[in-house]
Parts: structure tokens; sequence; C-alpha cells
């Protein structure tokens, strides 16, 4: 269990004390205003900050209360202030026509900084699969450079979203597609599943693809994806073979429901599911032979 303890719970920030703990904490640390043209972006940042509904209102906070939760930052290489968490925060000011905000400023490692960036954004509702594929992959690293070992690692990686370390697994290779191909997972082009067997495949591997679905604004069946990734491991994906792959004709399912008052006029309780299904057969087979 030491593993556990040197790693997220490090810096698991558990209440608003934790994290704000007043003007100033235990530490010295003092909540500073900071010019926002010292505030700069963390390296990777994968979410996105718009200027949607949700950040007219956050303006509109802003304008009327300013920032009432102070960001955390932390000192700079080049000077100024890189953000933890607060980038939609520093726009609404910006927006608001404010100069600076108030932030934390704490020297975190990277590790510790990817960790709190990536859990104080990852409970938002409006998230793209490329965005929670890209931050549980920077945080799946940084947790692994603190110490964490094994299949643990994946299920603390997910914890604070309350996500199964299987389903963090799949974001994070997900992660490997290019960008090209994870905005065709975010427009819903590509689905989940599929999109985690192409990642399978080598980065020129994958441009075969973006370029025939392009090409041919098809949708990629489970079964595609899964020819696409065997055909990848062996090494024979080439870009005809890609055509081929992807504008194979899909099977369609074909499913007949028969309503249960139809089917009780010709079978009593005491047939089951399967033995009715076995006498359909049987007369459809008998019919097919009169044909």
């Amino acid at each position: 269990m030491g593993s556990r303890a040197g790693s997220a719970s490090k810096v698991k920030l558990n209440s608003f004390d934790d994290l704000f703990g007043g003007a100033e904490n235990t530490a010295g640390e003092q909540i500073i205003h900071v010019k926002l043209t010292d505030l700069h972006t963390f390296k990777g940042h994968p979410f996105r900050v718009l200027d949607d509904e949700k950040m007219e209102e956050t303006t509109e906070s802003i304008s009327r209360y300013g920032v009432l939760v102070p960001g955390i930052a932390r000192p700079r290489e080049g000077g100024g202030y890189e953000i933890i968490a607060g980038h939609r925060r520093k726009r609404g000011s910006e927006r608001a026509g404010l100069d600076t905000m108030p932030v934390i400023v704490r020297n975190y490692t990277d590790d510790e900084a990817t960790i709190i960036m990536v859990d104080s954004n990852i409970q938002r509702e409006d998230i793209l699969p490329s965005e929670k594929a890209k931050a549980y992959a920077m945080k799946y690293e940084a947790m692994k450079h603190q110490g964490s070992k094994g299949g643990s690692t994946l299920d603390e990686v997910g914890e604070a979203a309350g996500e199964s370390g299987k389903t963090v697994q799949r974001y994070v290779w997900l992660s490997r597609l290019s960008d090209g191909l994870l905005g065709m997972v975010d427009a819903r082009k590509i689905g989940i599943s599929q999109g985690v067997d192409i990642s399978f495949l080598s980065e020129e591997q994958q441009q075969y693809v973006e370029v025939i679905l392009q090409e041919t604004g098809a949708a990629v069946s489970n079964a595609q994806a899964a020819k696409l990734k065997e055909y990848g491991k062996s090494g024979e994906l080439t870009l005809a073979m890609v055509r081929l792959i992807l504008t194979e004709e899909k099977t369609k399912e074909r499913k007949v429901t028969i309503k249960g008052d139809k089917i009780s006029q010709y079978f009593s309780e005491d047939y089951s599911t399967d033995d009715i299904e076995g006498i359909i057969i049987q007369l459809l087979e008998e019919w097919r032979k009169k044909q």
C-alpha cells in the first residue's frame, strides 16, 4: 500500500480549506492578485476554454462579484506563473475587463501539477472524448512517475471522476490516435470502441484510415475496426487494404419480433422461447423445400 500513499493522496485536495485555507495557510502561502498577462496556460492543457454560454455565465458572475474561488498557479521558469486550475476563470476575468485575478501560488512538481490540473477539470459534463483521452494519458504518466505500480494506477487515475481503471485504459489508448481521427471521435463519426482498435495502428496506418474516411464519409463498424487492427498488427495494412476494408458492404442484422398475442394463438404457456424458435425454424425449412 506504500505506493498508493506516494501517489495521488500526496497531492489530493479534499476540501475547500485544503485548497484555499483562508488568506494565508500554514505554509505561509498567500492568495495574491496576479496580472492576467502574467498567467500562462498549463503546458499541454488538454481542455478547451470556449466563449460559450457557460463562459457568458462565468463572465457575468465575475463582473458582479469578482473571482470568488482563487485559481492555483506555480512559478514559471520564463517568468510569471503557470495556471494549474483556473483557465476558465482567467478567460472570464479578461472578458469582464479585469486586469488581475486572485491565485494561490505553490511550488508543485510537474507531476503534482498535472494531477491537480486534470482532477480540477475531469468532472465537467461537457468534456469531449479527445479531452478526456489526453487528460487521462497525462495523469497516468504523472502517477507512474510518482511510483504507483501495477493495475491499481489506472484505478487511481479514474478515481476523481468515479471511473474504473478499465475505462481509463480505453481513453489512454484512445489518446494515441492522430488529432484528425480524435476529431472524428469527437464528432461521433468514429465510436469509442472503434477508436480504441484504430489506436493500435502506426501513425502511417492511421493516416491511411483518415484519408479513406474523409474520402468516403463512411462510418466504421466494430468488425471493420477489428479487421484494421488485425491487419495493422501483421504489417499488411496498405492504403488499398484500408480502402477495401472500409468500403466493404456492412451486413445488416435482421431481426423480426412477433407480438405475444399472436404467439399465444399457436403456442400454449408450456412452450419455452427456445421451443417456439425451434418449431418456427423447422416450419420455415419445410416451407423452403416446397418453394
